[in-house]
């Protein structure tokens, strides 16, 4: 196990001198106490065992000290000396057959690692030696290069840096970490000289790789990237368009070659498009080969690689271009239409080169019939076999039974748990009896404050940013106080209960004798009979054949007649009986068939393709994979993303597709439409059933999504396999060979650094990441990271970086210039710093706090940020506001607040906004103390409509009803002249939703002549009684009170 280092770090943590050890900071300590952790956790060894211990001393040494500074305190002085002292064994490269990693990846991050301790030193003349270590982490990654045809000869140049690398962690240890009695001279000169002779060996090592790289087959394949689609491909053309425009400079040779393997890639894109390779998946071989071909140019040409070694490498890579030419040219050789008519006679004279590809593709064949019609989600009517359970576990939950009870449903994974406990938490039954009802999603992934906030904020109006302030010991006296009361009747959800949760939360909620109960789902039948000996545990029953091919038509079948399905009955009522019960198993086959042909031989493919019978030990495993491959190329990464979030946690939309579009994963449309398309690779994930609905937006769209357990096990199964993502839920591994790393721990000691030469996403939590982190990562696209940046990272190198969130605005951002989503948590009021209007292709920009642009670089008419689309939260405060405002015009989403520097006596006039011709989205909080609001005009283009604090007269309110495309108003504690609204005749013709919260009124007039299309009428903490001409709106489907008096 890890040892936990956080004390340690900060003592530690910027310390120049240390006693004792006049050469050595403490920086440099803590760069070799990050690499040991992650070394030690790849391999199990007795000096590991030794070292780490000797840490977790350390630490505990400084938790435990008891004088004012650590460094007066000599027994911790002589235990850092002692281990320091043990330093030298890990200062040379680690023996690969004692880890995980191939040598090649081990010595790569070893050497990565001596460059991070260089970075700590303050001294001129090793920047040479930084140099060449870095062409050898660059050659290392270049796979081709680094495994020739002659094994051997691989083999003595491998040894060769190996022994580079050892000697420069020879240098590191004796001239800067060796506490010793000899006198010996530790100067420049003495450091000159040894780091001459390493560059010596260097030397050397440079020829030996040049002859390798001539001798190399260019033949040779490309680690394979398996999961593709041409939008990818598209993204990496993107790419290596850019860097020639905006960063390379080299040879007039070079950039000759450079442009002509472009033209070959962009000419192999056009031939896949025309094909139309979504409907051939047995070309997706030659789209793996061009895509592998576009990244590894692009990996040489954004690398430490010098001229000599470019020249050596892209005549390689074109060579290898006309390898993957041939099957175009073959198939060039049949008409057009003999091979758009799907026939496949020609593909088989193509696909001979791409044989290792074949037994995977052949599972993927997908011929859609009509991609419109398409398989509702799971959550909407999954309820073949679960509607007598319900009905029997409510009878229980209304039972006469005074004491509170605990009823626990138990089951495998796949059964139906969840939307069995949903289905009982919405029956009307149950909103009736009981006074107050929470649902809690626990999750293999507990935490303890923020299952006490989700409790309490779905049982009250507090909200989450509220209760995330309070400490967790308060928020359970909150809880336990909130549920206290004779006569308060309460039904608590635990979904997905784990061991020892309960015993951690069940003081917080009273056995009173009101009739109050506890449900949980649990995987384990001990779960409930441990939590209390009167519990009532049910075991979930599987689905009968019957009920499975039950399910199995509606899901497949659900617009058409069932009468007659002919030769589909018996082939049909065969895949049925391979679910093995589980109703997840059912609905995602079903979403395989819906969107395949629907004849027998089709069907037939997928019985076969499954297993004789899914077993209960499997977990289905089987057939949800068989749904994967099913699914269409440019689908595959979109769903193996969902593996980057944590379990059981619902994900915006918004953030999950403007990820998507950022990673390259969406097709190239004009930037509007790019949020529609990605939009639509989620409704389709939905409608196959492999996604389900978290929460509705206001307008009915996804506001929150998620993916049941199983799935997402295989996401992160696959994802790790095909190279695609590694999810990292304990501890940082010493080298990540994937393209995307997401860390869900928050166990990572503070100023850790991942390492992956191929790393192009960065996602998940990272406390206080060391500065160096992108040293190694410039291709790196995304960074999701919840962070507290050091000064000294550089984003601005990151020339690929299209999307940036952080908890806190990053002081050394720099200019991003491809930088399109800025998500930044948390900022207090201040100014929004110049260098952002800079970062001309800006898109999306979201920060958690007041920002404003005073005395900004916005000073002429001309000047205008076309790309930005959404903003929030702006402050608008000074003139100069609305001038940036002024050079957005394209915006379409906009959440500001408003405030004001004016005299509180004079009123206050709200500044114009109807020059924004593409808005369709405004919130506004009005937080001028002692001002009158005053709205003067609003843009016709607004769809939505939220106002908070406004006080609004009947001239406004008349106003925004006359708005001709207004579909959603939200008014929140806003005051209504006279306390009374009655909306005109004519007004809100196309509202579809209104939420009403704090709102003071006498009275409200709402009937089918001011609102002839509301949908959904929302009241929270409203106290004016609801007129019954609210029932005469025939439109209307749904009204949501919430904390109402009357």
């Amino acid at each position: 196990m890890a040892p936990t280092i956080y004390h340690l770090t900060e003592a530690l943590e910027s310390k120049l001198y240390i006693p004792g050890m006049p050469d050595c900071n403490g920086d440099m300590i803590l760069t070799v106490c990050h690499y040991i952790i992650k070394l030690c956790s790849s391999r199990e060894d007795e000096q590991d065992d030794k070292i780490i211990s000797l840490l977790q001393q350390l630490n505990d040494s400084v938790e435990n000290s008891t004088t004012d500074h650590i460094y007066d305190d000599q027994s911790f002085i002589i235990m850092l000396k002692s281990f320091v002292t043990e330093l030298k064994v890990f200062l040379k490269v680690p023996n690969s057959k004692s880890t995980t990693l191939n040598p090649i990846e081990l010595l790569a991050a070893f050497i990565d690692f001596l460059l991070e301790i260089y970075d700590e030193i303050w001294y001129n003349s090793i920047e040479s030696c930084q140099t060449e270590l870095k062409f050898f982490i660059t050659f290392l990654g270049d796979k081709p290069a680094s495994q020739s045809t002659s094994l051997d000869e691989n083999k003595n140049v491998l040894t060769d840096i190996e022994d580079v690398a050892n000697d420069v962690g020879s240098f590191l240890y004796s001239y800067f970490f060796y506490i010793g009695e000899e006198d010996w001279t530790r100067n420049d000169r003495s450091m000159d000289l040894a780091h001459a002779d390493i560059l010596g060996k260097v030397e050397q090592v440079k020829e030996k790789i040049k002859e390798q790289c001539i001798a190399a087959s260019w033949k040779m394949l490309t680690p394979k990237t398996s999961v593709v689609s041409l939008f990818l491909f598209d993204s990496l053309l993107d790419d290596l368009n850019l860097l020639m425009i905006q960063k390379y400079e080299t040879s007039i040779d070079v950039k000759d070659q450079i442009r002509t393997i472009i033209e070959e890639l962009k000419s192999s894109r056009t031939f896949l498009e025309d094909l139309e390779v979504q409907k051939h998946p047995e070309l997706e071989g030659f789209l793996i080969q061009t895509s592998d071909i576009a990244y590894e140019v692009l990996y040489i040409l954004t690398s430490y690689a010098p001229v000599w070694y470019l020249n050596l490498r892209l005549p390689q890579v074109m060579e290898k271009m006309k390898l993957i030419r041939l099957p175009q040219e073959k198939l060039n050789k049949y008409p057009t239409e003999q091979v758009s008519s799907q026939d496949e006679k020609p593909l088989e004279d193509i696909v001979v080169d791409f044989h290792a590809d074949e037994n995977r593709i052949a599972g993927m064949l997908k011929d859609v019939e009509n991609p419109s019609q398409k398989a509702p989600s799971i959550e909407e009517d999954i309820s073949v076999g679960l509607d007598d359970e319900a009905n029997e576990i409510i009878e229980i939950l209304l039972g006469n039974q005074k004491m509170q009870q605990i009823i626990s449903i138990w089951g495998m994974p796949g059964l139906g748990k969840t939307t069995l406990a949903k289905k009982i938490y919405g029956d009307d039954r149950i909103v009736k009896y009981f006074h107050k009802r929470a649902y809690c999603v626990i999750s293999q992934t507990y935490d303890k404050k923020n299952t006490l906030i989700a409790i309490l904020a779905s049982m009250s109006s507090l909200e989450r940013d509220e209760l995330s302030k309070l400490d967790e010991e308060t928020l359970g006296e909150k809880l336990y106080k909130s549920l206290c009361g004779e006569e308060t009747r309460f039904l608590i959800i635990l979904d997905d209960i784990w061991k020892d949760v309960w015993s951690d939360l069940h003081r917080y909620f009273p056995e009173n004798q009101s009739g109050s109960r506890i449900l949980f789902t649990t995987r384990f039948e001990n779960i409930g009979s441990q939590a209390s000996d009167k519990s009532i545990v049910r075991n979930l029953r599987s689905l009968t054949d019957d009920e499975c091919w039950e399910l199995l038509k509606i899901k497949v079948f659900h617009n058409v007649q069932l009468e007659d399905i002919g030769e589909l009955e018996d082939i049909g009522m065969k895949i049925a009986r391979k679910c093995g019960g589980l109703p997840l198993a059912v609905v995602v086959i079903a979403a395989v068939l819906a969107n395949i042909k629907k004849n027998k031989t089709k069907w037939e493919e997928v019985a076969e393709s499954l297993s004789s019978h899914i077993s209960k030990d499997n977990s289905c495993m089987k057939i949800l994979e068989l749904s994967y491959n099913y699914l269409p190329m440019h689908l595959k990464p979109c769903f193996l993303y969902f593996g980057a979030f944590e379990e059981d946690r619902e994900i915006p939309v918004q953030k999950l597709i403007s990820l998507w579009v950022a990673e390259g994963f969406v097709q190239k449309v004009n930037k509007k439409q790019s949020n529609a398309v990605s939009y639509g690779y989620l409704t389709d994930l939905i409608s196959r059933g492999l996604v389900q609905v978290g929460k509705r937006r206001s307008d009915g769209g996804v506001k929150t999504c998620y993916i049941h357990d199983l799935l997402r096990e295989m996401c992160l199964t696959i994802a790790e396999n095909d190279n695609f993502m590694k999810v990292v839920q304990d501890q940082l591994p010493i080298y990540v060979p994937h393209q995307r790393l997401s860390i869900l721990t928050h166990s990572i000691a503070p100023f850790s650094r991942p390492f992956g030469l191929h790393v192009r996403s960065l996602l998940g939590y990272l406390r206080k990441p060391s500065g160096f982190i992108f040293s190694n990562m410039e291709l790196v696209k995304v960074v999701d990271l919840s962070a507290e940046w050091s000064w000294e990272t550089k984003f601005e190198k990151l020339d690929f970086l299209r999307f940036l969130r952080a908890s806190a605005m990053p002081s050394p951002i720099g200019i991003c210039r491809n930088l399109e989503y800025l998500f930044i948590d948390y900022v207090r009021e201040g100014k929004l710093q110049n260098i952002i209007f800079k970062m001309v292709k800006l898109r999306h920009v979201h920060i958690g706090g007041k920002v404003y642009s005073y005395k900004s670089e916005i000073m002429h008419e001309s000047f205008q940020i076309n790309n930005i689309e959404a903003f929030s939260y702006f402050l608008i405060k000074y003139e100069n506001d609305l001038k940036f405002l002024r050079s957005s015009p394209f915006l379409h989403r906009l959440k500001c607040i408003l405030s004001s520097e004016r005299n509180p006596t004079e009123p206050y006039y709200y500044p114009t906004l109807n020059f924004l011709n593409h808005l369709e989205s405004l919130s506004i909080i009005f937080r001028a103390s002692g001002i009158i609001s005053n709205l003067i005009s609003l843009p016709l283009t607004l769809r939505k409509l939220t106002l908070t604090d406004f006080k609004l007269n009947s001239k406004e309110m008349k106003m925004i009803g006359e708005l001709p495309k207004l579909e959603v108003l939200k008014l929140e504690s806003a005051v209504i002249e006279d306390d009374q609204w009655n909306p005109n005749e004519g007004e809100f013709q196309q509202l579809r939703f209104l939420k009403l919260y704090r709102i003071l009124l006498e009275e409200l007039n709402v009937s089918n002549d001011n609102f002839p299309r509301l949908e959904q009428l929302v009241l929270r903490r409203f106290y004016t009684a609801i007129p019954s001409s609210v029932g005469e709106i025939p439109t209307l489907v749904k009204i949501k009170v919430e904390w109402c008096t009357k």
